[in-house]
């Protein structure tokens, strides 16, 4: 688990990150007075949870937050102030939590513990992926997953989307590619895609991720920590935090569900 932590009091921002690692001693937790140094961590390496002062000077905490839903739509985010007239606009923003300052034990366990999208990492798992929303695939640390091409990320979807299910190169060529026809120039396509796809996991030693065999792929669905495989085991945190939204840049994407 990794929680970040913005406060340009530095007193304030040192005692919120002792209160923390208290409550989480094994999570990463990484403490900022600036929001722009915040907001460039959580866009380069990713986060699973953010502790947000909201009355800062210059960009505030409600401003900050904005920033990061965009760069994660299912970042938790916790606001601490001191002032309780900003309720109202954390709560606009879909916040996990409100704590009001001083921070104590209690209130930042009691917020962890309720996270509005729960956290529950598989073990061992090489890559956690996000199917909810918009795609996305992260390491287990929580840093973002660069594919060097946007098809090649999706053809990773693709295969995360069938469950482990072999999947021939034509079948993949005819998911991303609906109305064109399949020839020997879209065959070749598809497997430079597929060739770059395996390079940028294997970047990040998760190549094992996907399963080759002759003309066809596979996910490894042990490999992975997914909502969309965990909402199919009725995990209620995965339950929760489907909202009608799935792999939503992808049009050849239907939600299929076995409950």
């Amino acid at each position: 688990m990794k929680i970040l932590c913005l406060d340009d009091e530095p007193l304030a921002l040192k005692m919120l990150k002792l209160t923390i690692e208290k409550v989480k001693p094994d999570a990463r937790v990484l403490a900022f007075s600036k929001q722009k140094g915040l907001i460039d961590e959580a866009e380069a390496n990713g986060c699973d949870i953010a502790f947000l002062d909201i009355h800062m000077r210059g960009m505030t905490g409600v401003e900050v937050a904005k920033k990061l839903k965009e760069i994660n739509p299912k970042m938790n985010i916790i606001f601490v102030t001191g002032f309780s007239e900003y309720k109202g606009d954390a709560m606009d923003m879909k916040a996990s939590g409100y704590i009001m300052k001083p921070v104590t034990k209690e209130e930042v366990a009691a917020e962890l513990e309720e996270l509005r999208f729960p956290i529950i990492p598989k073990r061992n798992a090489l890559l956690r992926v996000q199917c909810f929303g918009n795609f996305d695939v992260f390491t287990p640390d929580g840093a973002p997953v660069h594919f060097e091409r946007s098809r090649s990320k999706e053809i990773f979807a693709y295969l995360v989307h069938r469950r482990g299910s072999s999947c021939s190169t034509r079948e993949i060529a005819a998911a991303l590619f609906e109305d064109e026809p399949y020839d020997k120039t879209q065959q070749s396509y598809v497997q430079t895609l597929i060739s770059a796809m395996i390079k940028s996991l294997k970047k990040i030693g998760a190549e094992s991720a996907v399963v080759k065999s002759y003309n066809a792929l596979s996910v490894n669905v042990d490999t992975l920590d997914c909502d969309y495989y965990r909402f199919q085991e009725l995990d209620s945190g995965a339950v929760n935090a489907y909202q009608n939204e799935y792999m939503s840049q992808y049009y050849w994407a239907d939600f299929l569900y076995d409950i």
